[in-house]
């Protein structure tokens, strides 16, 4: 199944151009659609939606929920959980963060800055419906909450949610990913999200540098007024550490609007993994500094929600999460409140996630989703499967690949894809 959707990244196009961010819509419109889900996980900016979607398309079939998918929903938790927080928010309040629970309890809710990780503590209340944090709140800070309960027939849900509280008007921060220490896949880019449109795009971007130890030169692209990469021409030299320098104290960024950010970030790139999924096989092979080391039967987008073809950064990853079709133009065709093994490849909604709904024979041999690539597991992330295995041999930057769908290339700015750019594309607009 797919689900909606990643800051921060993929169409191309024949003269440079900026990108905006592809909102889902109605199947019968023939748009693409992704599953809201709550996304708490790396990836900065707006990662509002989480769900699976290629090309909707929908037959019959599909508008009135007959899929595999929609076979998921028959067992799904009636707990409806509710984050005052939207998903992808850049000016959430620092007054009036909550997390409320209807129709189960809620069993316990983390709440961490996303850049370092420092833990926000919060009292869950004695009924187990609602949450608050008792720590200090921050203006201009990125955190994510994630939060679990279970309904009174013990069936789990989860919502999780990533936002940028507001900030001073005369002011504006970039909320960025990977944060100082981390250890991310090849195709990391380095992705700014401001949470105030940027006029003066030169001063802002001279005063941002990333280098590599491993010499390769490294360009930022600007997809719009809120929105700055930077990656090198070919994915990022394994093991090579990277460095950038943020220096925009009082550096003007729009009329009357200066920044207020100075800071160094190291991260490391880990090794180079790459996985391929080759549409008309339903099979993925995951390689690893070239040489294969899997191969894993999927299934991809149905005939009318095909799979986005094109390179794809994972950018965020829960053990579980929650798609819904509802959110995304799907009506009520699937709401599966606890999607085990899920990592985000774009803020549209598309992912590759574990299955446990879906008949096994469809694995290697048939796509039945919404536009996800999912793979063969069992309810509750547990077990020895081929989706776990995938999982924890996963990294936040690691690459994958979709081919021979008949669905377009993803756009490069819907996730954190920029190499679906020619390096002429992306750098023409390097000195804006």
């Amino acid at each position: 199944m797919e689900q909606p959707v990643t800051p921060p990244a993929s169409d191309n196009a024949a003269q440079p151009q900026q990108f905006s961010t592809p909102r889902p819509a109605r199947s019968s419109a023939r748009r693409r659609a992704r599953l809201i889900a709550g996304a708490a996980g790396l990836l900065v900016g707006a990662l509002a939606l989480t769900a699976c979607g290629g090309d909707a398309k929908a037959n019959d079939d599909a508008k009135n929920g007959k899929g595999t998918d929609a076979s998921a929903a028959k067992d799904a938790s009636t707990l409806k959980i509710t984050i005052s927080a939207k998903d992808g928010s850049t000016n959430a309040s620092i007054n009036d963060v909550n997390v409320k629970a209807e129709g189960g309890k809620l069993s316990d809710v983390t709440m961490t800055e996303v850049q370092g990780g420092k833990a926000v503590p919060g009292t869950l209340a004695a009924d187990g419906l609602s949450w608050k944090p008792t720590g200090k709140v921050e203006r201009g800070t990125q955190y994510k909450i994630t939060a679990n309960g279970k309904d009174d027939k013990g069936r789990a849900a989860t919502e999780n949610a990533q936002f940028t509280t507001v900030s001073a008007k005369d002011s504006f921060i970039g909320t960025y990913t990977p944060d100082n220490g981390a250890t991310v896949g090849v195709g990391m880019p380095v992705s700014f999200n401001f949470n105030k449109a940027i006029t003066n795009k030169k001063d802002v971007l001279s005063h941002i540098t990333v280098t590599s130890s491993s010499g390769q030169p490294v360009v930022g692209h600007w997809f719009n007024s809120q929105r700055l990469d930077f990656r090198p021409e070919q994915y990022w030299k394994a093991g090579s550490k990277v460095t950038m320098k943020i220096d925009l104290d009082k550096v003007e960024g729009a009329k009357g609007v200066y920044g207020v950010q100075k800071k160094e970030v190291t991260f490391t790139i880990g090794r180079n993994q790459v996985s391929t999924v080759d549409v008309k096989t339903q099979e993925m092979t995951v390689q690893q500094d070239g040489k294969t080391v899997k191969t894993i039967p999927v299934s991809t987008g149905s005939a009318a929600h095909p799979t986005y073809n094109g390179q794809m950064v994972i950018s965020e990853k829960f053990t579980q999460t929650r798609m819904n079709g509802d959110s995304v133009g799907f009506g009520g065709e699937y709401d599966i409140k606890d999607v085990p093994h899920a990592m985000r490849l774009s803020t549209s909604g598309t992912f590759i996630h574990g299955n446990y709904w879906g008949d096994p024979s469809v694995f290697g041999n048939e796509g039945t989703s919404h536009g996800c690539v999912g793979m063969r597991d069992v309810k509750g992330a547990a077990g020895d499967t081929t989706a776990k295995w995938m999982f924890d041999h996963s990294l936040i930057g690691d690459v994958v690949i979709v081919k021979g769908s008949p669905d377009k290339t993803i756009s490069p700015d819907n996730g954190l894809n920029g190499w679906n750019l020619s390096w002429a594309q992306w750098t023409a607009d390097s000195s804006s």
